[in-house]
């Protein structure tokens, strides 16, 4: 099936008032348990997902996320183990995949051949939250050769001028950080989002994914309305720590 996200996105949110988008550490707690997690949020009507290629020093995520990170690779993981799962996972579900990673992922694999391998394994698009566009364009060059999607990151302390330059250079979805800092922490939903959220719309046409702190079913939704999608990613893995992999399914559908 071939997924143009935007257009995926648009057709998706008539039909809903928001769309779900989690984000799984591929290998935690292990590859098999991974891709039970990826069907039992498929089951539960996630609409769309990232899958993060594990690194030691992923510096826009909290202590969930970190030490996930860092499990995976005690366990062995590594970007082709990634690749390979992504390939059966496009295979398998019909909904759009995303990778999520760092710089120096890309940088070692090489900048072409790691957008090829994304494009071949059925991968619509990348967050790379440490890669500014400005020092980007042979990602952004890759990307476009392959009908990729880079996907950009506004935050609350993001000027106007800079979230115009970061929309007109991603594309897909632009992803909203609740707050500033890390994954993982508490998030004010209030006025002061409102607002953050209105200059987000001010400043793209491309739909709006919110992360970084939704964690429950009245974050999802206080957000209908102010954003085409809520990130539900810390709190997933903090679910499968606490309760087992067999209580992600049930979560998931509680949030909608």
């Amino acid at each position: 099936m071939t997924i143009v996200l935007e257009a995926y996105i648009r057709e998706k949110r008539e039909k809903k008032d928001i769309l779900l988008m989690t984000h799984i550490v591929l290998g935690y707690p292990s590859m098999e348990a991974s891709m039970e997690i990826v069907a039992q949020m498929v089951a539960a009507g996630v609409d769309l997902m990232e899958l993060q290629i594990p690194f030691s020093e992923p510096m826009a995520d909290g202590p969930v996320i970190l030490k996930a990170n860092q499990k995976a690779l005690e366990a062995g993981v590594r970007v082709a183990d990634c690749f390979k799962f992504a390939k059966e996972a496009t295979k398998r579900f019909e909904i759009p995949f995303l990778f999520m990673t760092y710089t120096n992922i890309l940088f070692k694999y090489g900048m072409e051949a790691f957008a090829g391998d994304m494009a071949r394994a059925g991968i619509k698009g990348a967050i790379v939250p440490d890669l500014p566009p400005e020092e980007g364009d042979a990602y952004l060059n890759a990307m476009a050769e392959q009908g990729c999607h880079p996907v950009y990151i506004f935050s609350p302390t993001t000027t106007d001028e800079r979230m115009e330059l970061l929309s007109g250079k991603g594309s897909g979805l632009m992803y909203c950080m609740a707050r500033k800092g890390v994954t993982g922490k508490e998030t004010t939903f209030s006025h002061d989002l409102d607002t953050y959220l209105d200059r987000c719309k001010k400043a793209t046409d491309l739909p709006l994914a919110v992360g970084f702190g939704v964690k429950d079913k009245e974050d999802v939704a206080y957000l209908k309305g102010k954003a085409d999608i809520a990130v539900i990613g810390s709190q997933t893995i903090r679910i499968v720590n606490e309760q087992g992999i067999d209580a992600v399914g049930p979560f998931i559908r509680n949030l909608q």
